[in-house]
Formats: structure tokens, sequence, C-alpha cells
């Protein structure tokens, strides 16, 4: 028998950890701190970027306009001070994010900034192509760009999640045993019958049922550290999930 879903990466971080390791980092790149804050903060920056990027479309600028405006203002945020008044915007990281994006746009133009920044060398890479293939999906979607960036912001939490659970099969040599039981996160009617996937993985229906239980319940806690890292306290983390989950189902 296969070793239990519930182990965990020792590369992963845990959910205590990241209730140390992000808005107090944040803040303290934001004033000039250590590496390990910038880190964190250009870590936060790869997960959220797609959000912004769409926002940028969404108001407008081409696909390369946006994706400099977007990789300035990540810049910015690495290497310069978040905002003034930082320590005032404690609370959920997409709202803070957000109402620094808009400022960085109205008070800066995207190409000059890439340009004065770095020499045209990218701090970040951007999957501008890819982005570019998502975003031509959803331009029939009449929703606002703010809503738009709820929604994105949601599904990159997400996808950081699915992310990190998938990494822990792989690290593990596991994961055929992932591509497999991945599905029934969305239930017990997809990825096949539990005989079936009991066949495929050469174990009984029992096992495969407790499998998928502890598959999700390992998902629920890897969403809850990612949900974590993104508010001010360990006690924001039920309201913001319960806020993502909305805006999700929300027409």
């Amino acid at each position: 028998m296969e070793p239990d879903t519930h182990q965990t990466d020792p590369a992963t971080p845990t959910a205590a950890q990241f209730a140390t390791t992000h808005w107090s980092l944040v803040f303290a790149a934001g004033r000039g701190g250590s590496a390990e804050a910038r880190q964190a903060l250009a870590e936060l920056c790869r997960i959220y970027w797609y959000p912004l990027y769409a926002y940028a479309r969404h108001q407008g600028l081409a696909c390369e306009a946006a994706r400099d405006a977007t990789q300035g203002f990540f810049e910015h945020l690495i290497e310069h001070e978040l905002v003034a008044s930082a320590e005032a915007a404690r609370g959920q990281f997409r709202a803070f994010l957000l109402r620094c994006f808009q400022n960085f746009m109205a008070s800066e133009r995207a190409r000059a900034t890439r340009q004065k920044r770095g020499g045209g060398q990218p701090l970040l890479s951007l999957d501008a192509p890819g982005a570019e293939e998502r975003f031509a999906r959803e331009l029939t979607d009449r929703r606002s760009p703010e809503v738009l960036y709820e929604h994105h912001w949601a599904v990159a939490v997400l996808d950081e999640a699915m992310r990190l659970l998938r990494r822990e099969f792989t690290v593990q040599g596991r994961e055929r045993t992932f591509n497999l039981l991945a599905p029934r996160l969305e239930g017990d009617r997809n990825g096949g019958s539990a005989a079936d996937l009991a066949t495929q993985l050469g174990t009984t229906e029992g096992t495969v049922r407790v499998m998928v239980h502890r598959l999700r319940r390992r998902y629920r806690d890897l969403l809850h550290g990612v949900v974590l890292r993104t508010v001010a306290s360990p006690t924001e983390v039920l309201e913001e999930m319960q806020h993502l989950f909305q805006v999700l189902q929300s027409p």
C-alpha cells in the first residue's frame, strides 16, 4: 500500500509558519528589510500577478502595456517602499494589492517605468503569452474589472493550494496517484468509480475512500495556509475563505 496522502513535503511551509512569514515580511520588505522579506514578497507576486494583468487589460491596456505595467508594479514593490501608509493597509492582501496597482497605473507610464528599473531586465518572469490566451477566453465576461479581479484572485488561491498538493505527491514519487485522485476533490462523481480507481491503483475500494478523504483534508490544510499568507491574522482566514468561495459561486 502507498504512503498515507497526509504526509507532507518537508519543504512545504506549515500554516503556523505562514502566519509569521508573510504580511510581517511584506512590511519589512517595504522598509528595506531582509532578503527573506523580499523573497516572501516576490513569492506573493509570482502567485498573484495574473489578476492584476487581467485588470490592466480590462482597463484598456494592450497586451504589452499590461505586461509592462504589471512587471513594473511588482518590481516597484520589491525594490522600494510599498506605500507610505503600509501599516494602515493591514487586512486582505488582495485589496491592498489592487489599491496599490491602481495608484501605480494612475501615476506612471508602464513602459517608462520598466525601462527605468533594471534597464528592461525583469526581476519576475511573467508568462505573458499564456496570460493572453487565458484573457482571450474571458472577453465575453461583462463583469466589472474589479469583480473579475476578485474572481481571478480566488482562482489563483485555489491553484496555488493545488500546486503545493501536487508537489507533495511528486516528491513522494506518487504523481500518478495524484492525477487519478485529484478529480475527486470536486466530488465523488468525478474521476471514475471507486472500483475503477481501486483497480488502477492496485488496492481496495475502502482504501481508495480513505485516500480520497486524506487528499481532501490535506488540500483544505494547504488552502488554509495559502489564505493565511494574505491576511493580517489567523482569525481572518475563515472570513477570507468564505469570501473567496462566494466570489467563485457568483454569476
